[in-house]
């Protein structure tokens, strides 16, 4: 990723929440951590294989109407509210606040994503990761919150071998969510040769001394990560293999 961003550490890059794209349209107000649709940032296409980080809000009774994929992973992990999901390939559930739904596209699915609440809006983090293998067959599962054990501590959602009950993603990447209040302190050092994005999706903390916000996205690029002076705060850690040309 090349970027102009204020470096604040040593191989620690800041996005700033307020240097995000963003859309209106109505029923949905969305933030985008890289280009997406109408907005074009060159210096933020993908880190890695991480393509798209959309932090989406939808209103009650909106929604994405039915819209095809392919080769892409991709999850939604809800803030707030609940996020209801249907397939051509015949699954439907709905979401609540903490849990995630995935769908691996591969060789190609439509899906419609919607609010089925008519008061109270959904609030959620809509990422893609750009799979090692094309044309696979699709798939679609979900993790619930009561599955996360994710207070003070790092809860693995994703992996290449589905671990620990996480689910199994196509490609090299591990994906972690967690929340940290008060005197909870996490570390988190990546293997050589990988990179790690955090995504802060709520509330505030200090990652490596630094405090960060929610909206703010962090690219670190080696050595050990320190999550300290957690105020509310609920984040996506990414831990990612070199993209291969």
């Amino acid at each position: 990723m090349t970027t102009s961003e204020n470096r604040t550490a040593p191989q620690m890059i800041i996005r700033k929440a307020a240097d995000r794209g963003h859309a209106d349209h109505g029923w949905l107000k969305s933030a985008h951590s890289f280009s997406f649709a109408g907005y074009n940032d060159p210096d933020h296409v993908h880190y890695e294989s991480l393509r798209v980080i959309n932090d989406d809000r939808v209103a009650p009774g909106g929604g994405f109407p039915t819209h095809p994929h392919r080769d892409f992973d991709i999850f939604s992990y809800v803030l707030e509210g609940s996020l209801k999901h249907e397939d051509t390939l015949g699954n439907g559930s709905t979401v609540t606040k903490g849990g995630i739904q995935y769908m691996s596209t591969g060789s190609g699915v439509s899906h419609s994503e919607f609010n089925p609440s008519q008061s109270d809006p959904v609030h959620f983090l809509q990422v893609w990761l750009i799979p090692n293998e094309k044309g696979v067959t699709p798939r679609y599962e979900t993790l619930a919150a009561s599955d996360l054990d994710r207070r003070g501590k790092l809860a693995l959602i994703l992996s290449p071998d589905g671990r620990n009950g996480s689910i199994r993603v196509q490609q090299d990447a591990l994906v972690f969510v967690a929340l940290l209040n008060g005197a909870e302190q996490i570390s988190y050092t990546a293997e050589n040769g990988r990179k790690v994005w955090i995504q802060v999706a709520e509330g505030s903390l200090s990652i490596n001394d630094v405090q960060v916000s929610a909206g703010d996205g962090i690219a670190i690029n080696g050595g050990e990560i320190n999550l300290t002076n957690g105020h509310n705060a609920n984040v996506l850690l990414f831990d990612l293999a070199l993209l291969e040309d």
